[in-house]
């Protein structure tokens, strides 16, 4: 007769701990790509993994760090949603854990919220909100930009809207990566639509159904531009000196 071995409850208690200490410890040490690997298995040992990411959270916050593991975490603790995250969101991070700065006075929290939330599509829409009022009152009443426009918009502004996508995506997501897509491809607009497929062959992608609202789509599929209307917007966006500081 087989006779199953019996573990005690304080060995398995000790293992987790001891589980959770190498995670806490490669959370802190390890490189970006490593802690958003790290975040997940974190949450997945239950409250003392949401105590000890809350704790490595508000160590990066007192050392001034906004990284796209921050962000994954704060994500992953606001969808989570219980009172104990909840709290501590609100006390520490009341904005999200990125500064909503704007030289225009624009709210961003909004913004900020669906980007939390993976609203891919409702923050799309918003995030072209914001840039219509950064270009004034005539943008806002007909919704898209004249490429004119882009040129006034504050640095401080542009940075913020960015940070909020790439903290938000994994570091998949915002003008910043399309940016760097566009120079490696040598500035060639119409190799850009494909390799962030906005266009196959000599169809456009469709809006909405057809592009991809969540983190499966490809590298720099969002946010949209009105692409359609020539490349003279987002032409515009990439020389925008923000990007060079």
């Amino acid at each position: 007769m087989k006779i199953s071995k019996i573990i005690p409850a304080n060995k398995v208690k000790f293992d987790c701990m001891q589980d959770i200490s190498s995670l806490s410890s490669q959370l802190d040490s390890g490189s970006e790509k490593n802690q958003l690997k790290l975040i997940p298995q974190l949450i997945e040992t239950g409250e003392t993994g949401y105590q000890t990411l809350m704790a490595w959270m508000g160590n990066c916050r007192d050392r001034g760090m906004a990284t796209i593991p921050m962000g994954k975490a704060y994500q992953i603790l606001y969808q989570l949603g219980t009172p104990e995250t909840k709290e501590f969101l609100a006390q520490n991070f009341p904005t999200g854990v990125i500064p909503l700065k704007s030289e225009s006075n624009i709210d961003y929290q909004p913004l900020q919220r669906l980007l939390a939330a993976q609203d891919f599509q409702q923050a799309d829409l918003v995030t072209i909100q914001k840039l219509c009022e950064l270009a004034g009152e005539s943008a806002m009443e007909r919704k898209w930009l004249y490429f004119t426009e882009v040129a006034s918009f504050p640095i401080t502004d542009f940075q913020t809207i960015d940070q909020l996508w790439l903290v938000h995506s994994e570091g998949k997501f915002g003008f910043s990566v399309q940016r760097k897509i566009w120079l490696s491809l040598g500035k060639d607009f119409g190799q850009l639509w494909e390799k962030i497929d906005w266009r196959k062959g000599n169809n456009w992608t469709r809006y909405p159904n057809e592009f991809t609202w969540d983190l499966t789509a490809p590298r720099g599929h969002l946010p949209l531009s009105n692409q359609l209307r020539g490349v003279r917007v987002i032409d515009a966006i990439f020389k925008h000196p923000a990007w060079n500081q």
